[in-house]
């Protein structure tokens, strides 16, 4: 196999020949290296497209802004209407799909309005493995994935992204707030709101790689194993707090975080 340093060349070279891109970009891991890289390479024929929706915590979409504005990047934030369709407020498995379908259509719409040939998108070699709807959309649109086409993981990301400075490179990994649902239980904004209060308490309390899975009035914490023995030693602050935030039942998942852990269901 190629050899990390190869990898990132062979990434810079599908960069190059693009001439010019819009990254859609959360602020994440993969999102952040992809912007720097593509922004050094292509300059202003570089941008980057936000989707600020009910989905996405305020600390994220910050994060985001903040990163554009440091590094003199042109970043285009919109607010896309996803809880109008039925297709995603419904949640079902394919939820992702319909999502992704409808934010990348607008992406893509902003892009060609600014010039822009190419949209790329983070998904990595390693989100190959996962249940993933959303990637059957961005290819029917044409959404490009240069981080997957290189072979890069998000390990070889992290460590590259390391090596450019960037702080992203420790970051823990995001996702959108509707993963934290149940397939099947309706998504409103109260309730993702209620979620994304309940997360804040476990990140101010130091949390690294945290989810807070809402199933109904109960909250099922999910951190890693090494923080189980700090989540237990505040149990009583976090159970207080995620209860004012909306909940009736607080539980710690034994089996700690898992990346997807709703899909378990599917299987």
């Amino acid at each position: 196999m190629t050899d990390l340093k190869g990898r990132f060349e062979i990434l810079k070279d599908i960069i190059r020949d693009k001439g010019s891109c819009a990254v859609a970009f959360s602020g994440g891991v993969d999102s952040t290296f992809l912007l720097a890289v593509s922004h050094e390479l292509l300059k202003e024929r570089c941008i980057a497209i936000t989707s600020d929706s009910p989905l996405i915590p305020r600390h994220e979409a910050k994060t985001a802004s903040d990163f554009c504005r440091e590094k003199g990047i042109k970043q285009i934030v919109f607010d896309p209407d996803v809880l109008s369709d039925p297709l995603i407020r419904e949640n079902s498995a394919d939820r992702c799909y319909f999502c992704k379908k409808t934010i990348f259509y607008e992406i893509m719409k902003i892009a060609s309005d600014n010039g822009i040939d190419h949209v790329f998108d983070g998904t990595n070699k390693d989100d190959e493995g996962d249940f993933r709807p959303g990637m059957k959309a961005l290819t029917e649109l044409g959404v490009e994935s240069p981080l997957r086409q290189a072979g890069l993981t998000k390990n070889d990301i992290r460590e590259l992204s390391k090596e450019m400075g960037l702080d992203t490179w420790d970051m823990p990994s995001f996702a959108c707030l509707a993963t934290r649902i149940p397939y099947g239980q309706e998504i409103t904004t109260e309730f993702l709101g209620r979620i994304e209060s309940a997360e804040k308490i476990l990140r101010e309390e130091g949390f690294k790689q945290y989810r807070v899975r809402a199933h109904g009035d109960l909250a099922r914490i999910e951190v890693m194993p090494c923080e189980m023995d700090m989540l237990l030693g505040k149990r009583t602050l976090i159970s207080e707090g995620i209860k004012d935030a909306g909940f009736k039942f607080v539980t710690m998942d034994l089996a700690g975080y898992k990346t997807g852990s709703m899909n378990d269901v599917l299987s």
